[in-house]
């Protein structure tokens, strides 16, 4: 089965693991996905990410982050450039998530990094996803 959007299925398995209660959940690999999970350990929404090989595979474990009430530290997670419908902005459009308390991921010129980033460097870009 081929994978229209290997980056929705990523944060759908992270979104569904954090309801879960999992440790860890494994994606499989790529690099914009490792780009993904290094501003999510970054940030503070997971304890930790590896790249590995299974059976052939390269996956990406991630490990999830919780608080001292069991809550999960990642309480939603939401798609917002898609295959069909991609969202690009100028630096001085990157929106804000919850008034500050989220973060979005773009993709630059620059690079992989945060709504936050991109505007203190002055680029633009692809809007990935909101995280709260």
């Amino acid at each position: 089965m081929r994978l229209t959007d290997p980056v929705a299925d990523m944060l759908a398995r992270i979104r569904n693991a954090a309801s879960a209660r999992h440790q860890k959940v494994d994606i499989p690999a790529s690099k914009l996905k490792l780009e993904i999970a290094r501003i999510l350990k970054e940030e503070g929404y997971i304890a930790n990410y590896k790249a590995t090989e299974e059976e052939g595979h390269k996956i990406v474990r991630v490990y999830l982050k919780y608080g001292a009430n069991n809550e999960a530290a990642i309480s939603n997670v939401e798609r917002v450039s898609r295959p069909g419908c991609r969202v690009y902005v100028r630096r001085s459009e990157i929106p804000r998530v919850l008034g500050g308390m989220g973060i979005n991921i773009l993709t630059t010129p620059r690079g992989v990094m945060t709504g936050r980033q991109a505007r203190k460097e002055g680029v633009g870009g692809e809007v990935l996803c909101q995280i709260w």
